[in-house]
């Protein structure tokens, strides 16, 4: 590896059009915790190994439609299963079933801004 060669992701933040209501979505939806230490215009979650945060948009978004059509954002958890249930109890919008997949049992569930999560089952 060269100086030039990227490493890899080592932060994920998503720009949301409602930084509250997005905020509330994530917690009481999908579940995540908060860090206590979010700078101005952003929220970061307590996700390892790579920090996600939600932010105010650094550009201007568009008015309409979903955002980040075309990206995939997998996040590990201990039971996808029981994650989907809550999901599902809690109101969320699930856009593929459970299945089993390379990473092992997965699903995806809309966010407020139409971002796709897709939630599996971590390796142990």
């Amino acid at each position: 590896m060269t100086t030039t060669t990227p490493i890899g992701p080592d932060f994920i933040a998503l720009q949301v059009r409602d930084l509250d209501a997005s905020r509330k979505f994530y917690l009481e939806v999908f579940g995540f915790e908060a860090s206590s230490h979010c700078p101005p215009g952003a929220v970061i979650f307590k996700t390892e190994p790579i920090p996600l945060a939600l932010r105010v948009p650094l550009r201007e978004l568009p008015e309409a439609g979903p955002l980040g059509v075309g990206m995939a954002l997998w996040i590990a958890c201990a039971d996808a299963d029981a994650l989907h249930d809550l999901i599902v109890q809690r109101g969320g919008t699930i856009l593929s079933p459970l299945a089993d997949g390379p990473f092992g049992r997965f699903f995806a569930a809309a966010d407020p801004d139409g971002y796709a999560i897709t939630f599996h089952t971590a390796r142990n």
